[in-house]
């Protein structure tokens, strides 16, 4: 009998506030598709960040003769063979690294006009401008600061250069992306919660009568509270239910449009989306629920 009562005062409660309730699901589901959007993005940096950083490159370059003529890094001349077989005899025995790879002036040239076939300068190039170097893959790519010390300024050395910079304000640039959609999800957040506080005490107010019939037969507050509290779950519920219906929708058209024009983004996988779901689901259920039990606390409080 129970159960039967505080069911009819659901459906009574969320049919005298159709158009409010409606507002609940639509900022619930906003919120918390921003929400997985924020936890996806936050992956998607992860997977990024470990995908390039495993494959940056410390560059050594040595002096050629162009460059003992115009660099000041390189006034003591050219790199001779065994400067060269010194270095990198030296980087070999680092435990930091974990390959060395010896690029010549031609493979470098050959590298530059394939990279830049489309560029007006690639026919103006010629291969005693191009630098021979030594390529260093690190275990630990955020210790460039070791090879770099070690080598810079050394006697045929032009410059030391790390890959990892390069990709320093991609990151950034994603990681503040990704903080402006953390604090849009939480505006959105608190808007949801304002609207079901003052959803649910609208609702207690057009039904104050039913209330107070209630208090005088004895009913304690939790009773009295639970269908209110139930309203909003079932409507944060289904604002879940279409957040995680829009998350699987974007995710879809990722990847299978993205995903294939893209080939040089490492996408995260099905499994972490998936993984958020949870998360979204959780907190449509329990953001609700909280939010309309302290709402109604003093209100109905017998």
């Amino acid at each position: 009998m129970r159960a039967h009562f505080v069911l009819s005062e659901i459906g009574v409660g969320l049919r005298r506030n159709l158009t409010m309730t409606f507002a609940v699901i639509v900022s619930v589901a906003l919120s918390l598709a921003l929400l997985g959007g924020a936890l996806l993005a936050r992956k998607q940096v992860n997977s990024m960040e470990d995908y390039w950083y495993d494959r940056v490159e410390v560059s050594i370059f040595l002096c050629n003769e162009i460059d003992a003529e115009t660099d000041p890094a390189c006034s003591r001349g050219p790199a001779t063979e065994e400067q060269r077989d010194e270095i990198e005899a030296e980087l070999r025995e680092l435990a930091l690294v974990q390959e060395v790879y010896h690029e010549t002036a031609e493979e470098a040239y050959e590298h530059y006009q394939e990279q830049q076939r489309d560029s007006p300068f690639a026919s103006v190039v010629t291969p005693e401008q191009m630098q021979e170097s030594l390529r260093v893959k690190l275990t630990d790519p955020t210790k460039y600061e070791v090879i770099s010390s070690a080598f810079a300024g050394r006697e045929g050395v032009q410059s030391v250069t790390d890959q990892r910079s390069l990709l320093e304000n991609l990151f950034n640039l994603l990681n503040g992306v990704n903080i402006a959609a953390v604090g849009l999800m939480m505006l959105m957040l608190v808007v949801a919660v304002l609207l079901i506080v003052n959803t649910v005490r609208v609702s207690a107010f057009s039904r104050r009568r039913e209330t107070g019939i209630m208090r005088l037969v004895g009913a304690s507050s939790f009773y009295i509270q639970l269908p209110f509290i139930l309203e909003a779950t079932i409507a944060g519920l289904l604002g879940a239910v279409f957040a995680c219906l829009l998350l699987l929708g974007v995710y879809l058209g990722i990847d299978s449009f993205l995903a294939e024009r893209i080939p040089v983004i490492d996408f995260v996988g099905w499994d972490a989306v998936l993984s958020v779901l949870p998360y979204v689901l959780v907190t449509g259920i329990a953001m609700p629920a909280l939010a309309a039990f302290f709402a109604l606390y003093k209100y109905l409080k017998v």
